[in-house]
């Protein structure tokens, strides 16, 4: 392949583009690492979704379970590689994006079809926010996350299970994605909540339940309080995100 068209990441690496004849209004980034069966099932609920004015990018952490071939899907525009931690993913994403429209997604997200619809009728004019989060599991779970809908709309502080979207004119204004490999999704609501207040949507993202099945529902949401808690007193991100991924 030529170097024609092909992007770089931050450490160097070429980055896989394919060219569109079309400037895209929104542009999906999507962090991987080892999220093969996930980034699949993701693909191919948004490929019918990814009309014009969509562009998606999937962004691989030096992935080793097959990654790198499912994001050879006709539906993804760009694969970047080389760079490790969700925060510097996103960043480098970010860079490469061309959409005006930044919506950040897990691998693990199932958005309705309305979320894109949502972000594709948006005008110009700079905002962010985030759309309702489902875990499917039982009551208990349905419950977890419609108090972190709630938190979301009162604090103002979105998760990345909540597929936040930003403008990139408001993302710049803010001072960019912050790098780090744990709580980028909490610093980056506090940079944009300086700006503006978010736009809670009632459209959902299904997100995996799995880390609460594997973890316990409770001790889950022990251990993500601890770990903001932490952050908010001035902890290092880089050592919690050593501690959390342990």
């Amino acid at each position: 392949m030529s170097d024609a068209g092909v992007g770089r990441n931050l450490t160097g690496a070429p980055a896989r583009a394919r060219a569109s004849p079309l400037v895209p209004r929104v542009s999906v980034l999507i962090p991987v690492l080892n999220d093969a069966e996930a980034l699949r099932r993701l693909l191919e609920w948004l490929t019918p979704m990814a009309r014009a004015g969509t562009e998606i990018l999937v962004i691989d952490a030096g992935s080793t379970d097959g990654s790198l071939g499912v994001a050879t899907a006709p539906c993804v525009h760009s694969i970047l590689q080389g760079v490790r931690g969700r925060g510097a993913q996103l960043a480098h994403g970010v860079q490469q994006a061309r959409g005006r429209w930044l919506w950040m997604l897990h691998a693990d997200s199932m958005p309705d079809p309305d979320c894109l619809g949502y972000l594709l009728a948006q005008d110009d004019r700079p905002g962010w926010g985030r759309f309702a989060v489902r875990l499917d599991g039982g009551p208990l779970l349905r419950l977890v996350a419609a108090l972190m809908n709630v938190r979301s709309c009162l604090t103002g502080i979105c998760t990345g299970d909540q597929g936040i979207f930003v403008h990139r004119d408001l993302l710049r204004a803010a001072g960019g994605m912050p790098t780090q490999s744990l709580m980028e999704d909490i610093e980056l609501s506090r940079r944009l909540k300086r700006c503006c207040r978010p736009h809670c949507r009632r459209e959902r993202i299904g997100t995996s339940a799995r880390r609460w099945r594997r973890r316990g529902v409770v001790r889950t949401i022990v251990a993500m309080w601890t770990f903001r808690l932490r952050y908010w007193l001035g902890a290092d991100p880089e050592r919690l995100a050593r501690e959390y991924y342990r």
